[in-house]
């Protein structure tokens, strides 16, 4: 299994919408476990194919505590939304380091692609929820700092883009 490079927010082709996976294949198995391997290195819970620059509907996720129950979810779709919903810090791979509190729904249920092909639904509660919500906005250009204040966003970007060239610098120095 390969690493896979995460984008990083404020880069555009993070808000590219994810095409739908016509066939899943060998490539796209592979795709899973590679994304599973990035996800694991990097201490996510959650990554979707968009975030390796990779425009499919894709994402893999695993909130357990023991991080041994990967699910691959291939070409999402929410069916079923409760109307409780939950603030909670969120945080992002593609924005290391920045957490903050977004608003989902409580409970939701999703229909997918498993790895093997095959359809399933599974119903989220709690991590997995949000996951799930965070994950699929992905899927469709969108980072979780877009719930946020312009003022919060622009300093998010700012400090992005500065951690961006100081780790550029020490890595030709």
């Amino acid at each position: 299994m390969a690493l896979l490079n995460i984008l990083r927010y404020p880069d555009p082709r993070l808000h590219n919408v994810a095409r739908p996976v016509e066939q899943v294949d060998d490539y796209i198995r592979q795709l899973a476990d590679d994304m599973l391997a990035t996800m694991y290195d990097a201490e996510g819970v959650g990554l979707a194919a968009t975030q390796v620059d990779v425009h499919l509907r894709l994402l893999v996720m695993d909130t357990s505590d023991g991080h041994n129950q990967p699910w691959v979810l291939i070409n999402p779709e929410i069916i079923a939304r409760s109307a409780e919903m939950r603030r909670s810090d969120e945080g992002c791979l593609s924005v290391p380091t920045i957490y903050d509190e977004v608003e989902r729904h409580a409970i939701v249920t999703v229909r997918a692609q498993g790895r093997d092909g095959q359809p399933f639904e599974l119903e989220a509660h709690d991590l997995m929820a949000v996951c799930v919500q965070h994950e699929m906005d992905h899927l469709l250009g969108k980072v979780f700092v877009e719930y946020l204040s312009p003022l919060k966003r622009e300093r998010i970007k700012t400090k992005m883009i500065k951690k961006t060239r100081d780790e550029m610098g020490r890595r030709r120095a």
